[in-house]
């Protein structure tokens, strides 16, 4: 990465295209273990790059052939083949015709999203509804047809033929499992709505809007990515607290999925009633005044920007994330420019990049009555560019635009992760070294400016899809963008969508260029409210800190434990080092107190019901909503066929039981203890004891040569996360890497005594 920096060339991240959130195709495009999946046209085509076990694609119409021609010369007896209701309304339906008359062992998963997706939410050229689906492929000769979908109610008896079965969901690798044995070509029929889709149709009130949330106790969480793996979800995002890594919902971007409600992990709860609450800047001069009075009071008194002169021609280059509007930004400075009378050409760059990718909007604006020959941006060439996600700003080819003593640019430095993160529980996002790139594309610090602004937007108006004309009012005020704010305005009136919160959206921007601390004080109050009150800051503060917490979690003799072992590793740790870091200390302080504060029974009721979980809730969410709980009590929930535990949703009457158990913890890990001799609870208290031994063993030994070593081992709890299964893989693989850890630490001072 520093070398890409320091050659202009970008980061080494990459935001690539990916499912919305809330995609059937999360669900979907999933097969069962053994098994292996071919790909199509339409959005399902990007399961390739999702560790789905799905490859290869064809032209439209031709799915499923690639197999009926491998198939006799193959070991692998059956495929799945994904196949978009589109596509098949198309031609799709004379491919599988051939599949039958070549009497091929496939399975044809026909995806009825109700949309064509991939090219924009069109409806199909066609009527077209899954029972037709059904009938039609009956018709060509498939015995054996299954469907699936997230709502098995909204079917009417007799909707389908006899010997079609309808099943939920969450028993589709149940059902494919059965399907990839069947003798022939089987159908199955997954239906669910494109997500963008329902979102567009919500917001024209054709599609229900059910009022429910999902939302997730970061207390409670263990950063397992369990959520993620269930739901393959980009709006799961990180949130880094004091203690380490949890997960939140970009309730912005949500198009309530739930399917990451699943995720084995009792840290998820849905709201019911009630609405996000609105940012508090809106809130607060409400209803004294409308939002337009709202955008025409911040913008009041401000200083007019010096707009950028325009000679011959002006480039200005716009990035972002697919989805977020960024294509919105580009339609709004054409039609300014149009009233203006300027000329104007704007090109986007979008494609599949619809999806969460990276799509840029190049913007060329020129004086009245002069020509504007080529629309695209060349290299080296742009003369400001707005940069509405950093990650896509600082990629190769936003760079590749930019050019030292001419570029100035302004970016959002928000860490809206990549689609990694949907796979990679410790992605990290590069903010550093994204900026190194961009400062050193474009040769002066002072020509850049990064600011978070989708906090600010969400912080200020309750919403981030209000964040990219924030950041057009930033790029404006600072000169970057060549027509009036007049213009600007009028141009988002004409677009007749969200008109006035636009217009709020663009005046706070014009603020935050001038006067950031004001706005900085007024979103302040919609930030989010950790679970732990003050961050630790030094080694002493993180010692207090786990103290108060394990004291809380059982009771101060408990905590004590702690403090003693911490006390004797850094007695060891200051021999060896003086003065120097106390590495060690701070890593056994860490996870030494995450494994005697294990989240049993007792300690998620506590964190439950300490308060800052309803303080939290109560930040994003109005009026009077009921919380449902999704749990999965040992006694009482059912197995599926895999041997893992199914959640099941519980009522409210679940917080006043929290508040009974949380009152109950004294009882841990005594003879009274009703989950004490849960395997799950025995292992816990086992690692406490191991990990203690293991420490005293590594001080006893330690010295300079094998010291990172012992930071490392001292580590390892890092790796255990979640709950119940998840938890037991996750620990499998943390003790055959502490084992080798160990290895290395008792071969280091050998090895140097054999030199």
């Amino acid at each position: 990465r520093e070398k890409a920096a320091a050659t202009g060339q970008g980061t080494s991240i990459e935001r690539i295209p990916y499912f919305c959130s809330g995609c059937p195709h999360n669900s979907s495009t999933r097969v069962p273990e053994g098994s292996r999946a071919l790909a199509g046209i339409g959005c399902h085509y990007m399961a390739q790059w999702m560790d789905r076990e799905t490859a290869t694609f064809t032209h439209m119409g031709g799915e499923g052939m690639t197999w009926v021609g491998q198939a006799p010369f193959s070991e692998t007896a059956h495929v799945f083949q994904n196949i978009g209701d589109g596509t098949y309304f198309h031609s799709g339906s004379l491919a599988i015709r051939h599949a039958v008359s070549t009497k091929t062992r496939i399975t044809y998963k026909i995806l009825f999203n109700d949309a064509v997706a991939m090219t924009g939410g069109q409806r199909h050229d066609g009527q077209l509804t899954p029972r037709m689906i059904a009938q039609q492929v009956a018709a060509e000769g498939v015995e054996k047809i299954v469907v699936v979908t997230d709502e098995p109610d909204k079917y009417p008896s007799g909707y389908f033929d006899a010997g079609i079965s309808v099943h939920h969901r969450s028993r589709l690798d149940d059902v494919q499992r059965e399907l990839r044995e069947y003798p022939g070509v089987s159908v199955l029929i997954y239906d669910q709505t494109c997500a963008a889709e329902k979102r567009r149709r919500r917001k024209r009130g054709e599609f229900a809007d059910p009022p429910k949330r999902a939302f997730i106790n970061e207390a409670v969480c263990e950063g397992c990515g369990d959520c993620g793996v269930k739901s393959n979800c980009v709006s799961i995002e990180p949130v880094e607290t004091t203690f380490g890594r949890k997960r939140r919902i970009n309730q912005s971007a949500c198009n309530k999925d739930f399917s990451c409600v699943n995720g084995f992990c009792p840290s998820f709860v849905t709201v019911h009633g009630g609405k996000l609450r609105r940012g508090k800047a809106v809130e607060q001069a409400q209803p004294a005044a409308s939002k337009t009075t709202i955008a025409q009071s911040i913008s009041a008194g401000l200083p007019d920007a010096v707009l950028p002169a325009i000679d011959g021609s002006y480039s200005l280059l716009v990035t972002g994330i697919g989805g977020t509007g960024v294509v919105t930004i580009g339609q709004l400075l054409g039609m300014a420019a149009h009233l203006e009378g300027k000329t104007v050409t704007v090109l986007d760059m979008a494609g599949l990049a619809q999806k969460n990718g990276a799509v840029m909007s190049f913007i060329r604006f020129a004086q009245a009555g002069n020509p504007l020959y080529a629309p695209r941006i060349g290299t080296a060439a742009a003369d400001a560019v707005l940069g509405c996600d950093i990650v896509v700003t600082a990629g190769k080819d936003a760079i590749a635009r930019m050019a030292p003593g001419r570029t100035r640019v302004v970016a959002n430095v928000a860490s809206t992760p990549t689609a990694d993160f949907t796979r990679n529980a410790d992605w990290k996002f590069p903010l550093d070294s994204m900026e190194s790139g961009i400062v050193s594309a474009i040769g002066d610090r002072s020509a850049a400016a990064f600011i978070d602004g989708q906090r600010l937007a969400t912080g200020l108006l309750g919403d981030a899809i209000a964040t990219n004309l924030f950041m057009l009012g930033f790029a404006w005020q600072k000169g970057l963008v060549p027509v009036s704010s007049g213009a600007i305005e009028r141009a988002i009136e004409l677009n007749e969508v969200a008109i006035e919160q636009n217009k709020a959206a663009f005046a706070w921007g014009r603020l935050a260029a001038v006067d950031p601390d004001r706005v900085e004080k007024a979103a302040a109050p919609a930030t989010t409210i950790s679970f732990v009150r003050k961050q630790a800051v030094s080694l002493d503060e993180l010692v207090a800190q786990r103290t108060e917490f394990l004291t809380s979690f059982q009771n101060a003799r408990y905590a004590r434990r702690f403090t003693d072992l911490v006390g004797r590793v850094r007695e060891a740790e200051q021999r060896v080092v003086g003065d120097g870091s106390l590495k060690l200390t701070e890593a056994v302080a860490r996870y030494y107190s995450k494994l005697m504060a294990y989240k049993d029974e007792y300690e998620v009721a506590r964190l439950y019901t300490d308060g800052a979980f309803l303080e939290k809730l109560k930040q994003q969410f109005d009026g009077d909503f009921r919380l449902g709980f999704h749990l999965a009590p040992p006694l009482l929930a059912k197995r599926d066929s895999r041997g893992e535990l199914i959640k099941s949703e519980y009522g409210p009457w679940v917080f006043k039981a929290f508040g009974m158990l949380a009152k109950l913890r004294f009882l841990r890990g005594s003879a009274l203890d009703p989950f004490a001799r849960t395997e799950e609870r025995r292992t816990e208290r086992a690692l406490i004891e191991e990990y203690r031994q293991t420490i005293d063993d590594l001080i006893a030994r330690l010295d300079r040569d094998n010291l990172s070593v012992a930071i490392k081992v001292a580590s390892v709890p890092e790796d255990i996360r979640g709950y119940g299964h998840v938890k037991e893989r996750h620990l499998a693989a943390a003790r055959a890497r502490r084992e080798e850890l160990l290895k290395e630490f008792q071969a280091v001072r050998p090895l140097k005594a054999a030199a």
